[in-house]
């Protein structure tokens, strides 16, 4: 198995119905009292992008990328249009010397907060603040990068020595994922016209 590193087709994806999804034992009781069990240390998006074939040319696009996917074996990039964009957030501090810092998503529902590892940040829209200034893409030393492939930021040595200054970041971002299925029951409904009710995409850990 390998990472493709291409995205599902956005006109098709914008249409698909999905969201997180979690996995939960739930034990009742003869009273009906409850014992639940998370088994996820965290949720991940499920998708089911049959909703998002619309035009003609959707039908041909889709098999050509099932094709080289292979069905389940090949991941790729997904965007989720419910959920794609990282707006200024703190992802650390400082602590001295040259750092490297994961960007992360944090959601925050009343005294509930949630972290998310972003590791497909999209290309030209990472920006980087330090200590409030915002720092401009590059390899010098008051500058940062980013890989695309891990979500990590690299910090310049003007960096060391300092402790305590707040890393914000903010970019676009996909989903690693991969279709859910090993096959496509096409229902041709006219000439080159064709209905799935199904088909499943899912996020991976990475």
């Amino acid at each position: 198995m390998a990472f493709h590193d291409v995205r599902f087709p956005d006109r098709i994806a914008e249409g698909a119905e999905g969201g997180p999804e979690f996995s939960t034992s739930v034990i009742v009781s003869s009273g009906g009292h409850e014992q639940r069990q998370g088994n996820w240390s965290a949720g991940r998006g499920r998708w089911n992008v049959a909703t998002g074939l619309r035009e003609d040319n959707d039908l041909a696009v889709l098999i050509a990328f099932f094709r080289a996917r292979a069905g389940r074996l090949h991941a790729f990039r997904f965007k989720d249009w419910s959920d794609y964009q990282l707006d200024r957030q703190v992802i650390g501090t400082t602590g001295g010397g040259d750092a490297t810092w994961q960007i992360l998503r944090t959601y925050i529902s009343g005294p509930t907060s949630v972290t998310r590892t972003i590791t497909r940040p999209v290309a030209g829209t990472v920006r980087c603040w330090v200590n409030g200034a915002e720092r401009s893409l590059g390899t010098g030393s008051s500058q940062f990068q980013v890989n695309l492939a891990t979500g990590v930021i690299t910090l310049g040595s003007a960096l060391a020595g300092t402790t305590g200054q707040a890393i914000e970041a903010a970019c676009e971002f996909d989903v690693p994922a991969r279709f859910d299925t090993d096959a496509l029951p096409l229902r041709l409904t006219a000439f080159q016209i064709g209905e799935w009710s199904d088909i499943p995409v899912v996020e991976i850990r990475e």
